[in-house]
């Protein structure tokens, strides 16, 4: 079940059909700028097939976030990392460069947030983001979140600071 429509968006979970979508967000060099490499077609089906799995043992995952009318913005939601060697709740979330910097990261994290919150999910959540990513940071700065210094992120291949609620 995902998180209750914002005033500007919806969430449903993500499914095959989505894969032109998905793969064009997670294949744009400027969306995935902070990653390694942009993900190639098979990368994004299988960035499907994760949350899949993950709707299905979790109850959640990265949603699709789209307008009322139906048009793609990206993904966002909640997914499980490792965190100083511990299980942690992360919250993620990709938009489409056409849509960037229009607030719809911040409504759509601020949703996750607060379905994290009233589903009892995690007693915190943490956003993992390259120390170079200020969008981002400023993303999760509008949802209360805060770098801490002392959680490392050991599966990321590429330096980020872990910044928690």
């Amino acid at each position: 079940m995902p998180p209750n429509a914002t005033p500007r968006l919806r969430f449903r979970e993500m499914s095959p059909d989505d894969l032109d979508e998905m793969a064009d967000l997670l294949g744009d060099p400027r969306v995935m700028e902070y990653y390694p490499r942009p993900k190639d077609r098979e990368e994004a089906a299988g960035w499907i097939n994760w949350n899949q799995r993950n709707y299905a043992e979790y109850g959640h995952g990265l949603w699709v976030i789209e307008t009322h009318d139906g048009e793609f913005i990206g993904d966002c939601g909640l997914t499980w990392q490792k965190v100083n060697e511990a299980a942690a709740l992360e919250v993620g979330f990709h938009v489409k460069a056409s849509a960037q910097n229009l607030g719809f990261a911040a409504e759509a994290a601020t949703a996750c947030r607060d379905f994290a919150s009233s589903h009892a999910l995690a007693s915190r959540l943490v956003a993992i983001i390259h120390h170079d990513n200020r969008p981002s940071q400023r993303v999760a700065a509008k949802i209360g979140m805060h770098r801490d210094r002392t959680l490392t992120h050991l599966a990321s291949p590429v330096s980020s600071d872990t910044i928690c609620r």
